[in-house]
């Protein structure tokens, strides 16, 4: 794809050259998403060129989530870990002002990461099927279909998952005392705890009102579509300073 019009927070030199690398269709969308090969050369500066990028992808030698990725053109995106073993560092993808950028955590945090539920259905059974903001699929299965107590989850709540296994560790409420990043609109990358959620007539769930209590007392708006949850009273992940 040429350099123009990709996503703003990429960090490419707009004019050094014409093309640059497309992502491949995977957990997360072009315009929240950066690709493996950026990622290597542009960010964590482990390669020069493009070709040196290739070569310590198609080695395996950097893991997303737990996966050793191979492919140069997958799309890393919010909340992913990036692991580069050799040198012992891992990475997480968070949102900044600066747009989606890499937070550097410690081993215990690697092997978890966030995921926000993003819709529910009812499979064959009973069961229900949690569809997350990165393309995962979580069962959660009922004893009994006609009365479900199992069912404790709502869309845009969050889980905390381990990785790769996917196993389910922490669920925390999209509710008033919650804390949350925020990951779009004039306050994006700003976190803190949930103040308050105004229901607004005749406007879907999603573009409810969001007033967040920032770690420095200052009281911000969102919608409930840009707020993501990651901790019921406290962060459950590090986070970077904002400012």
């Amino acid at each position: 794809m040429k350099r123009l019009p990709a996503p703003w927070f990429w960090p490419i030199g707009r004019k050094e050259y014409k093309w640059t690398v497309r992502p491949v269709p995977g957990p997360h969308p072009l315009e929240r998403c950066i690709p493996l090969l950026i990622v290597v050369r542009d960010i964590l500066g482990l390669a020069k060129t493009a070709r040196e990028a290739r070569i310590i992808i198609k080695r395996g030698y950097v893991r997303v989530d737990g996966v050793v990725r191979k492919e140069p053109r997958f799309p890393v995106g919010l909340m992913d870990v990036i692991t580069v073993e050799r040198l012992d560092q891992s990475f997480r993808v968070l949102p900044t002002p600066k747009g989606l950028r890499l937070h550097p955590i410690d081993g215990g945090e690697a092997g978890f990461k966030i995921c926000r539920i993003e819709d529910k259905t009812t499979v064959k059974g009973g069961h229900l099927q949690l569809n997350l903001h990165d393309g995962r699929n979580v069962l959660v299965r009922v004893a009994d279909p006609a009365n479900p107590v199992e069912d404790v989850y709502r869309t845009l709540d969050s889980l905390k998952l381990a990785v790769p296994r996917q196993e389910v560790l922490e669920h925390f409420k999209l509710q008033e005392g919650a804390y949350a990043i925020i990951t779009g609109g004039k306050n994006i990358g700003a976190h803190g705890r949930i103040v308050q959620i105004r229901e607004l007539p005749g406007v879907k769930r999603r573009r409810f009102e969001v007033e967040i209590e920032a770690p420095s007392g200052e009281h911000l708006r969102s919608i409930l579509d840009c707020v993501f949850v990651i901790g019921q009273e406290e962060p459950a992940i590090s986070l970077p300073e904002v400012g």
